[in-house]
C-alpha cells in the first residue's frame, strides 16, 4: 500500500470520527438545553444569568455558543423558564423578553453576537 493510500485512509477514518464527535456534542447540547432544572441563585452572584426558553427560536439561534463559552469560562447560569419554578425570576429581574442576559447592571435581550460577547466576556 503506497504512503498516499495510507494518508489517505487514516484521514478518512479522522473525518469520521469528527463527524461522530460533532453529532454527538451537538445533541448533548441540545439536551441540556431542553432541561428544566430548578435554579436557585447565590445572593451576590459574579456569574451571567441567561434566560431563555428552550421553545423559543432565538433563545436556540444562540444557546449553544452560550453553551460552549461557558463549558470554557464557567461564568454564565443558564436559566429556563419553561421551568414553572423558574418563573419568579420574571418579576425578581424585570424580564420582558428571552433570550435575556444579565451580568451586574448590564442587561441585553436579542441575538446580536457583539452584545452577547460585551455581556458574557471573550
Amino acid at each position: 500500500m503506497t504512503l498516499i493510500k495510507k494518508v489517505s485512509k487514516a484521514l478518512a477514518v479522522i473525518m469520521v470520527i469528527l463527524a461522530v464527535l460533532g453529532f454527538a456534542g451537538h445533541s448533548y447540547v441540545n439536551h441540556v438545553e431542553k432541561e428544566k432544572t430548578v435554579v436557585t441563585l447565590a445572593k451576590h452572584s459574579d456569574k451571567v444569568l441567561f434566560f431563555y426558553r428552550d421553545d423559543c427560536p432565538d433563545c436556540q439561534a444562540i444557546f449553544h455558543q452560550i453553551y460552549w463559552h461557558n463549558v470554557i469560562s464557567h461564568n454564565i447560569i443558564l436559566i429556563n423558564m419553561n421551568q414553572p419554578q423558574n418563573r419568579h425570576y420574571i418579576q425578581k429581574y424585570q424580564l420582558t423578553a428571552v433570550p435575556t442576559l444579565i451580568s451586574g447592571n448590564q442587561r441585553y435581550v436579542g441575538t446580536k453576537q457583539s452584545q452577547i460577547k460585551r455581556i458574557v466576556g471573550d
